[in-house]
């Protein structure tokens, strides 16, 4: 598949995730809260039973507490008065005396006597409290209907007791829950169920019922609410019609954002190729003065690129994006073609330094060497020294294969060099690794020069440790007499910056070079500051 097409397919998969991005998120997020507002839900309804059930209870115990005043009392002359208690009082089915295991009075049965047991259809649970509660299945009375018992027994084997109708609760339990389809189930003591809702719930596509089970910190009260997958498929759709429509807007914002994105990340190498093409690209050369010599002795390439209306491309801009989108190897070998056009109408000394930079992804390249002996061969008639400036913008890799490729060509005459000394990350591994004839201190240590009385550790630093190297040392960016005479000064032969020369096309470099070339350098003042982008 061509180059062009992988890239035309992968920008339209990228821009389709990301599309899909806020729709898949927003999907996880809606179903995560609609998880949490059916979990919320639960809560709140697990906790409005509690609240019923222990408003019941305390009013069983009332009850219960009020049943003392007939304590010890024949049941024929209290008869009327629990059933007035039993009926006037909501949620009661029953309310009596105990004796022992025996009820001596029941406001349902009066007279009547039964046990505990046969009044509950069970036996009474062996907790060894004299309080206690249990839910049941049904009473003697009303045996298809769930109840609560309530027993307050005394020391004397006595006691007191109350039934709760269940009726109530699943009347409350119906109110709350049917509308959500909720399966809801209360226990007291772990006694039998009293349960609403629906008896099985089945599962909904991949969705499962949610259980939620609380208890009350006052009576030994738990209850049980499991909603239906239905209500929480319902929750997740309502957050999802309130969400969709922003989604929608925000993938297709983010669409529009990815697609800018690739036009323009994509169209940078298509553009750079074009402009080679078209011949949008020129050199512009800035000279190098010697101050042992007295004269210039070189000069630097720089690459520059002005469109067809005129606008100019800012080198730092097409270089970086040339090099991130793997088209750094085919502007240099552009490069040395215009140099090596320009040059053949030069006209200077020989052993005249012609400076280019160089990038990483370059020097590792299977055709560096290459390239670099077609462009020395095309000038070979000037005999100039063409000096290999690496920059530090990159890492280079593989550095002893680069470093054997610069011996090589230093072999047959070359320079080599760091250019901008300093403000990159690999400076000192590059003097332990690459063999070289000269560093270029960046401008902005020069910058930092404010009188000849004023030292600058920093740059006087760099100045020893090239001294010490035996290297040669070019300072960039020299834009005052000051400066020129602090390098000097200090040993710095090589002078390059707006105090000396501007950098200027081929035409008027040619006509520079006949007229300031040969001459020797003015010292007088220039306030002009250097915007050189190189």
């Amino acid at each position: 598949m061509p180059p062009q097409r992988k890239n035309r397919d992968f920008g339209w998969l990228l821009i389709v995730c990301a599309g899909l991005l806020p729709l898949v998120l927003g999907i996880l997020c809606t179903a995560i809260e609609a998880r949490h507002t059916v979990s919320q839900q639960q809560i709140s309804t697990a906790n409005s039973l509690l609240t019923q059930a222990e408003k019941m209870s305390d009013n069983a115990w009332d009850m219960i507490t009020q049943l003392r005043q007939y304590h010890y009392q024949p049941c024929a002359k209290i008869e009327d008065q629990l059933q007035r208690a039993g009926t006037l009082n909501a949620y009661f089915r029953s309310v009596g005396l105990l004796s022992g295991e025996n009820i001596s009075c029941s406001s349902a049965f009066g007279l009547v006597h039964g046990t505990l047991t046969q009044m509950m259809m069970q036996p009474p649970p062996i907790t060894g409290k004299a309080w206690w509660s249990l839910s049941i299945r049904g009473t003697y009375g009303v045996p298809n209907r769930p109840a609560v018992v309530f027993v307050r027994q005394l020391p004397d084997s006595t006691g007191f007791w109350a039934v709760i109708d269940g009726q109530y609760l699943m009347d409350f339990m119906h109110a709350i829950g049917e509308s959500r389809g909720y399966q809801m189930s209360m226990r007291f003591s772990g006694g039998a169920p009293i349960t609403s809702g629906p008896a099985d719930i089945e599962p909904e596509l991949y969705l499962k019922s949610e259980p939620y089970q609380a208890e009350s910190s006052r009576y030994p009260i738990s209850v049980n609410v499991t909603v239906p997958a239905s209500e929480l498929l319902k929750a997740w759709r309502q957050a999802l019609f309130i969400f969709l429509p922003m989604a929608a807007i925000f993938s297709i914002l983010l669409m529009v954002l990815t697609a800018n994105w690739l036009r323009r990340r994509i169209s940078w190498a298509d553009e750079i190729r074009r402009a080679m093409r078209s011949r949008q690209f020129s050199v512009h050369y800035q000279p190098v003065y010697s101050t042992e010599i007295e004269r210039c002795k070189g000069a630097e390439a720089l690459l520059r690129w002005q469109l067809p209306n005129g606008e100019m491309i800012r080198p730092d801009i097409f270089i970086s994006h040339a090099e991130s989108e793997g088209i750094i190897v085919q502007l240099t070998q552009h490069l040395l073609d215009l140099m090596a056009e320009d040059i053949q109408g030069w006209q200077v000394e020989p052993g005249f330094h012609i400076g280019l930079n160089v990038a990483a992804e370059h020097l590792q390249h299977a055709d560096f060497v290459q390239d670099i002996q077609r462009f020395a061969r095309r000038i070979k008639d000037k005999q100039m020294v063409v000096t290999l400036e690496l920059t530090e913008r990159s890492l280079i890799d593989d550095g002893e294969l680069v470093a054997r490729k610069l011996r090589y060509l230093q072999s047959h005459g070359m320079k080599v060099a760091i250019d901008d000394f300093g403000t990159g990350h690999c400076s000192l591994s590059y003097l332990l690794t690459f063999p070289l004839d000269y560093l270029k201190i960046d401008r902005g240590f020069i910058n930092a020069i404010e009188g000849l009385e004023v030292e600058t550790p920093v740059l006087d630093a760099i100045i020893n440790l090239c001294h010490k190297l035996k290297l040669d040392v070019l300072g960039e960016g020299v834009e005052t007499s000051l400066q020129y005479d602090y390098l000097r000064q200090r040993g710095v032969v090589l002078i390059q910056g707006y105090y000396y020369a501007r950098p200027m096309d081929n035409d008027r470099l040619r006509a520079w070079l006949n007229e300031q070339g040969r001459q020797p350098l003015l010292v007088e003042e220039s306030h002009e500051p250097e915007l050189r982008h190189s």
